[in-house]
């Protein structure tokens, strides 16, 4: 019997999972095992799992798991250098050139497990199967104004934390952008046309603020953009590969420029493809932005969890576009999950 061990997150500021009781019980109704580990902070409680017939293990106990079962998470595994013999579904962050990925997968090759990355599960044409866009894009222009309304007040972003809804999330950052008695600035979005664009886009339209929506059309000539430097805001939603254009160099930081604030929604610091060139690491919760320039003032938000701002949207959001993909992993070595593995296998080879 296929057995899906869901474990809990270990990550600071993580809330989400990818499979909710609802899920858990049509798994189940299919002839899948499901184990569930308690989590302390998980936004959805554990009764519903208990109430949906999962086996419920302790919180992180998923390396004792049975080596067959194949276990599911969200976010980084601890960084210990142990060998991972489980095949794992998570977002592993290792096959667009990132540094830290040959690390990880160094684990894998060691223990013999298998990456099934959740950001390379796609369908017979090559296009996702799902998703934490949207959400991702949402929060993050939402941070990106609060970055911008910060400097108004000649302050750095404040700390950011978890919103029990889009809603309240929406009051909020009103009530801060209406409290600066200047005009709302002006974004430029580009991927607009993506999930990650069309929240980032969504958000701004709902605070007031004019948006110009770009995508691949717009980027094809390869750069300079000059037009970016000539909004207020920039929204990055096109995820890092070869190929991808620069579109905030370096030499922007002392160009004439209106850009004060750009949010790096994708998030790829130490890919050697980073479109954002202008910083190098990723922001946290405690500290959203990071300060490129002083003179005009220049910050970037880079968090790479952005999503979890809004736990329990995006966790129902991404389970519902991941469900139908879950209910085939009794054939683990075919479709999604036979495309997964050998993207896996092609990227492990040189390690």
């Amino acid at each position: 019997m296929t057995h899906l061990w869901v474990r809990a997150e270990q990550r600071p500021n993580e809330e989400r999972v990818g499979l909710t009781p609802k899920g858990a019980a049509a798994l189940i109704a299919a002839g899948i095992r499901v184990t569930v580990e308690e989590s302390r902070v998980r936004a959805i409680p554990i009764d519903g799992y208990k109430e949906a017939g999962c086996e419920i293990a302790t919180e992180n106990s998923w390396p004792e798991a049975p080596l067959d079962a194949v276990i599911f998470g969200l976010k980084e595994l601890p960084e210990d250098g142990t060998p991972l013999p489980h095949r794992h579904i998570m977002f592993g962050h290792a096959f667009k050139g990132q540094h830290s990925g040959r690390t990880l997968l160094g684990r894998f090759k060691a223990g013999g497990g298998t990456l099934y990355d959740l950001e390379y599960l796609v369908d017979e044409n090559g296009r996702r199967v799902a998703a934490f866009g949207y959400w991702a894009g949402y929060a993050g222009a939402a941070v990106t104004l609060k970055t911008w309304a910060a400097q108004q007040r000649d302050e750095e972003c404040p700390p950011v934390g978890v919103y029990p809804s889009k809603n309240a999330l929406n009051a909020e950052l009103l009530a801060e952008l209406d409290s600066i008695k200047i005009s709302r600035p002006r974004a430029i979005v580009i991927g607009a046309l993506g999930r990650v664009g069309a929240g980032a886009s969504d958000l701004c339209e709902a605070m007031g603020v004019q948006v110009t929506k770009w995508d691949m059309a717009e980027t094809a000539s390869g750069g300079p953009f000059l037009e970016i430097l000539e909004h207020d805001l920039f929204l990055n939603c096109i995820l890092a590969r070869p190929g991808t254009p620069v579109f905030v160099p370096r030499a922007a930081l002392s160009s004439p420029r209106n850009l004060t604030a750009i949010g790096d929604i994708a998030c790829d610091p130490d890919s050697d493809y980073n479109p954002v060139p202008v910083y190098d690491h990723a922001t946290t919760w405690d500290a959203p932005a990071v300060r490129v320039a002083t003179d005009p003032v220049m910050d970037v938000m880079a968090i790479d969890n952005l999503p979890s701002m809004l736990p329990v949207e995006s966790s129902e959001d991404y389970a519902a576009q991941l469900l139908p993909s879950l209910l085939t992993l009794s054939d683990i070595n075919g479709g999604v999950w036979g495309r997964a593995a050998t993207t896996y296998k092609s990227h492990v080879k040189g390690i």
